[in-house]
């Protein structure tokens, strides 16, 4: 974009410019460093220059727009489409960035070749074979699991970076900026469901509650279990479980009478074994 003075220049106020960062990818409300220039331009008319910043603090970075009333019109660094290249390989993730650099300084027909690179390296990183990008993109399907509709943009996709490449376009009346974003977009989309989807599946199903029958046991809190159990073993269990003390003493049949009673609520009435006073 090039701008031509034709009146001004002149200091106007400038204003905040909500942007996605070019340098931290995230999307925030750029400051005004100083006042802006308005001027009038032979082509775009009256247009305001000045410079933003971002408000990420890590980030910081510097950004030089050109606007049109509050429309902003061109910035620099330009603003990327953004990319989530987690998981995939780095030949495609270089490929794919630099097709989104050509559409940020608007050179479609690059980008559109770029794309249809990133193709080709996503059939190799694949070991697909076959005679040409159309071949192996039907092969793409035995290779990896993706909808059909997916396959079949793919093919689309492979086209639009043919007419790119050739003189004369054959299926896209145009190589333009509304092509070149859908192609990336769904460039995009077919890389998550082959190098994202799977991880992110599987850190679902981690969280999961595991079944009953595969949880781990709990070990029983009983340090003398292995150890036989003889009247000598008493003084041993009383000091290292005193709360179960009378009841687990009970159950091995080594507490005395006086245990037993003594473990019984008070002021309620006692069960006794039939034959036996006092017990």
């Amino acid at each position: 974009m090039q701008l031509r003075l034709k009146t001004g220049p002149y200091n106007v106020g400038a204003g905040p410019l909500t942007i996605r960062c070019p340098a931290c990818k995230q999307i925030g409300t750029f400051q005004p460093i100083g006042q802006d220039l308005q001027f009038g331009d032979e082509q775009f008319g009256i247009v305001q220059v000045g410079h933003r910043m971002c408000p990420n603090p890590p980030c910081g970075a510097h950004l030089f727009v050109v606007l049109q009333g509050n429309v902003l019109r061109v910035s620099y660094p330009p603003e990327r489409i953004n990319f989530d290249s987690t998981n995939v390989p780095a030949q495609v993730i270089e490929s794919l960035e630099e097709a989104i650099t050509c559409h940020a300084n608007q050179c479609f027909v690059a980008a559109a070749i770029m794309v249809r690179k990133t193709l080709e390296l996503l059939c190799a990183v694949q070991d697909v074979s076959g005679g040409n990008l159309k071949d192996k993109i039907k092969a793409l399907g035995s290779q990896v699991v993706l909808p059909p509709d997916l396959l079949s943009g793919l093919d689309d996709v492979r086209l639009l970076g043919n007419d790119a490449a050739h003189i004369e376009s054959q299926a896209y009346a145009k190589v333009s900026q509304e092509e070149i974003e859908v192609a990336i977009e769904f460039t995009k989309e077919v890389l998550k469901a082959i190098y994202q989807y799977p991880a992110l599946l599987a850190r679902l199903r981690g969280l999961k509650k595991q079944p009953r029958d595969q949880r781990p046991r709990r070990p029983l809190f009983t340090p003398l279990r292995n150890a036989p159990v003889s009247p000598a073993t008493f003084p041993a269990l009383s000091a290292a479980v005193p709360p179960l003390r009378a009841r687990r003493l009970r159950r091995l049949g080594l507490a005395s009478r006086d245990e037993r009673r003594a473990s019984l609520p008070r002021g309620r009435w006692r069960w006794r074994w039939p034959g036996r006073r006092g017990a």
